[in-house]
């Protein structure tokens, strides 16, 4: 018994590890072998980019996130560090209220203040003193026109779908408020962070949508960015999952109507042999005094 408890499954390398090698995650309270977590978080920083480092096991219900002790722990310095630019200036790219100045020599950080409309609008550098568009970071000149900007798409009730709205590259998810970028693929949307399903154009919710009838109709028809064949086959996959379930009940249970009286009499027998025994036993006694 204290060998059993003194070994803990890791759901990474699905081996039974020492439980003095395993480590567990502050923020979800999974457990996982300290050579896996190592390994993770040195494969997530070189390929993350400095976005969030999550709970590697895909079920976890509380989609931790690491912390940076936690990263200090399992990571070189050299790559905690890295690992902390690159959040910094992942950070100052999504955040529509920074920029960073264009000058090579200066590249500080700067204050944007959002314009009417989605605007451009002029940002003067707190370093340098030099003043720039906040979308193409070009030098802003009196009458300066930018075609190159696209403001972020918050989410709101009452908003309607526009041009500007669909073109834009960065927007909210509407549950948790994380950016997030697209550059291609499906317009139906997972965010990373809060696994919310909704769509990239009009943020409208999908958690329920599996048949993808959201691109049926409305603003958002044909945007999915699947071929009408694609969306057709996914659609007959999830009826045939559907059917086949079905099916399975419907003949499994007259088959279990019809094993239930053999059921029963299984179940019946060692009670009725119990009781026969407990007769005998009951008669004994009384053969005795007469």
């Amino acid at each position: 018994m204290e060998a059993e408890k003194a070994t803990i499954h890791c759901k990474l390398c699905l081996t039974n590890c020492p439980e003095l090698d395993t480590s567990t995650l502050q923020s979800c309270n999974c457990v996982f072998c300290v050579q896996c977590l190592r390994q993770y978080v040195q494969l997530a920083i070189r390929g993350g980019a400095g976005s969030a480092i999550t709970c590697p096991d895909p079920a976890c219900k509380n989609t931790g996130t690491l912390l940076d002790s936690e990263l200090a722990l399992f990571a070189p310095s050299d790559q905690f560090e890295l690992y902390q630019r690159l959040r910094f200036e992942r950070g100052v790219q999504l955040d529509p209220s920074k920029a960073w100045c264009p000058k090579l020599d200066c590249q500080a950080v700067c204050s944007v203040t959002p314009g009417t409309e989605g605007k451009p609008v002029p940002v003067p550098c707190p370093t340098c003193h030099d003043v720039f568009c906040c979308g193409c970071r070009s030098p802003w000149i009196d009458g300066h026109s930018c075609s190159q900007y696209h403001p972020l798409m918050v989410p709101s009730a009452d908003s309607e779908l526009s041009s500007t709205d669909t073109d834009a590259a960065i927007k909210q998810c509407p549950v948790c408020g994380v950016y997030i970028e697209r550059n291609q693929g499906c317009a139906q949307m997972l965010c990373k962070s809060c696994k919310h399903t909704f769509c990239w154009y009009c943020l409208q919710n999908l958690d329920g949508d599996i048949f993808l009838r959201h691109y049926d109709k409305g603003p958002c028809r044909n945007k999915l960015g699947h071929s009408r064949a694609s969306v057709m086959w996914n659609r007959t996959q999830v009826v045939g999952i559907l059917v086949g379930v079905s099916i399975i009940v419907l003949v499994t249970s007259p088959l279990l109507l019809l094993a239930s009286p053999c059921i029963l009499c299984c179940v019946c027998k060692p009670c009725q042999a119990k009781k026969t025994k407990k007769k005998k036993k009951d008669k004994k006694p009384s053969d005795s005094t007469t």
